[in-house]
């Protein structure tokens, strides 16, 4: 490895540096080490694969192998990928105007030999960075092999007056051109499979086919394939001889815990500065807003095929602090804390990110939304408090007493989804009994988070019909059960 390119821009000058040429799975392998020995992070952002994905793919770069990341939607695959380029050295010396990168002193093109052995040690030499050393295709049914290997470009024939065996009449395509690169394809089964069929021999031999002329290019790529395990089935296959050939498959996961979860969207969400300094939300949202990712992946009525993307929770909590800021703005407010209620905001965010299976498209994609907030809920409330179908009566106390008897006498709570703070707390503050059962339930609990406690309380004991909640187009209203069953009797003998 060259310390320095100060200088050197010739092939003379190259080779007085002492530089010598390594392939690029060496190039990983001898950065990974250094990094390893240094005690150094490798993949910079990537959270909860430090057991399971990252060893993995770390023993594959030891080994000099291609790697297969096979994963559900959402578990980072491609960002795993681009990480990849920090393992690289900054640059490398290249042939000046190769098409292929080549290395001044292991040319593999007709080009840069030709200019070597006309130049001898003045052959001109370009020095390529890091960032120029990443390809990413995206594979999909129309993708050619003109598009991944080439093609004879028959002007270029005509014009030079060559015939179209001669190798500078190819147009090179993709993988060629990623000649000393990382050479990425995402959604490996969409690409059809004689496309696949023309990647056997680049990935073992570097023998290449374009038009019936067979060509023979020792190409240096570090290939990198993702796929979604379903595939096989759905939309396509990895065909067997391919999938032999890639020496390592690394599998992905979602997030094991809440904990990490949240972790990967507080890093990940993109939120103003403005929005940072004006919005908080409390821990507890934050748990609650993950938990709804967990449910859907459980969900009976989504796809547990197609996988619930880390993106559902990014995008759910920037929704969340946007319904915040946008209540803070209409009420003229400078800062706010977001509410249990503001969760109805995020309802774009969960129907956009789940595919339903035949049951949930009889639901609805609101109903499911909906169902899964409940649960998520239900599961946060009882982290926290009693569960009200498990007192023992007439043995413990009910500690939902209080709260019961001030519904059961007609009261109603009405939660605005824009009203202010101060008629947001009032509004809270009005259910007899509440506050006292928080403060005994959550200790040292600061004033903002208080509230969003209480109003948690009521949505918990909604979904174990202790009250009723009313999902209105402005607003949420809490009311006794009976008080509901008696009003829409009423209302039937009206009609």
């Amino acid at each position: 490895m060259v310390k320095t390119e100060k200088g050197i821009n010739t092939l003379g000058a190259l080779k007085a540096s002492g530089y010598q040429p390594r392939s690029i799975k060496e190039e990983l392998r001898a950065n990974l080490i250094e990094k390893l020995k240094r005690k150094q992070k490798v993949f910079e952002g990537i959270i909860g694969f430090d057991d399971t994905v990252l060893p993995d793919i770390e023993r594959a770069i030891l080994s000099r192998h291609n790697i297969l990341l096979l994963g559900l939607r959402g578990q980072a695959k491609t960002r795993i990928a681009r990480l990849l380029i920090s393992l690289l050295d900054e640059r490398i010396p290249v042939v000046a105007g190769s098409e292929l990168n080549d290395d001044p002193l292991e040319p593999i093109s007709k080009y840069a030999i030709d200019l070597i052995a006309e130049m001898g040690d003045e052959t001109p030499v370009e020095w390529m960075s890091r960032d120029d050393r990443y390809v990413e295709k995206l594979a999909t049914p129309d993708v050619s092999i003109a598009d991944l290997v080439g093609d004879v470009d028959p002007i270029k024939a005509a014009t030079m007056k060559l015939p179209y065996s001669d190798e500078r009449v190819i147009h090179f395509g993709l993988i060629p051109r990623a000649h000393r690169s990382i050479f990425v394809i995402n959604e490996l089964p969409d690409l059809q499979a004689r496309i696949q069929v023309s990647l056997f021999n680049i990935l073992q031999e570097g023998d290449m086919q374009i038009r019936g002329f067979k060509l023979r290019l020792p190409l240096d790529i570090e290939f990198l394939f993702t796929a979604n395990p379903e595939d096989y089935t759905n939309r396509g296959s990895i065909i067997t001889p391919l999938k032999d050939r890639i020496e390592s498959q690394v599998l992905t996961h979602y997030p094991k815990t809440i904990d990490i979860a949240r972790q990967i969207t507080m890093q990940e969400a993109r939120l103003a500065d403005a929005q940072k300094k004006a919005v908080k939300v409390p821990e507890i949202l934050q748990y609650f807003l993950e938990q709804i990712s967990f449910e859907a992946r459980e969900s009976e009525f989504i796809d547990d095929k197609s996988g619930v993307s880390a993106r559902l929770s990014i995008s759910a909590y920037e929704n969340l602090v946007s319904t915040a800021e946008r209540r803070m703005l209409v009420n003229g407010e400078k800062k706010t804390v977001a509410r249990v209620s503001d969760f109805w905001g995020i309802v774009p965010a969960i129907t956009g990110k789940v595919e339903l299976v035949y049951e949930g498209e009889q639901e609805g994609p609101f109903n499911v939304a909906m169902a899964l907030m409940g649960r998520s809920m239900k599961k946060n409330f009882l982290d926290i408090f009693p569960n009200p179908d498990k007192l023992k009566k007439g043995v413990e106390r009910d500690p939902y007493g209080t709260i019961r008897a001030w519904f059961s006498g007609g009261n109603v709570a009405d939660i605005i989804n824009d009203s202010t703070d101060k008629d947001y707390r009032k509004a809270l503050d009005g259910v007899s009994g509440l506050r006292k059962l928080v403060e005994s339930k959550v200790k040292d609990l600061s004033d903002d988070d208080l509230y969003i406690y209480m109003e948690l309380v009521l949505h918990g004991l909604s979904e174990f019909n202790v009250i009723s909640k009313d999902i209105l187009s402005n607003s949420l209203s809490f009311r006794d059960v009976l008080a509901d069953m008696f009003r829409d009797e009423n209302f039937e003998d009206f009609e």
